[in-house]
């Protein structure tokens, strides 16, 4: 049976954002100092023992919440259609962070998406 491991990373961004529709505060703007987990699917390892280099998927992350960082999530093309929830949030990050780094060996799992200690969303696509 082939082992397979589950590589991940956790980082931050802040943004702020309003759900429009919501019956309550979350319709006014507000921020987060969102929390993001990242979790990889890697089937075996590379020649030196590593399934995925902590450093590149930092990278990869790091680029796309670059685009997030300090903005008004409404604002932003990606979420012009759609409220930017913590679900739709980790939905995004999940699909751009698979353009970047899915291959023959390597998947997204799951992306863990938080906007407080103690409330959160995880997606993944079956």
């Amino acid at each position: 049976m082939m082992g397979v491991f589950e590589i991940y990373i956790k980082t931050h961004f802040a943004a702020a954002h309003t759900l429009k529709g919501y019956p309550g505060n979350c319709a006014h703007l507000h921020g987060h100092n969102w929390q993001v987990e990242l979790f990889v699917r890697c089937e075996g390892l590379d020649d030196i023992g590593i399934g995925i280099d902590f450093r590149i998927l930092k990278e990869k992350v790091n680029e796309i919440l670059e685009d997030l960082d300090h903005r008004h999530l409404n604002d932003l093309p990606v979420f012009t259609r759609e409220n930017p929830t913590s679900e739709a949030v980790a939905r995004y990050l999940y699909r751009m962070l698979s353009e970047r780094l899915n291959d023959e060996r390597i998947s997204v799992a799951r992306v863990r998406v938080s906007e407080t200690e103690d409330t959160g969303v995880l997606y993944w696509e079956e």
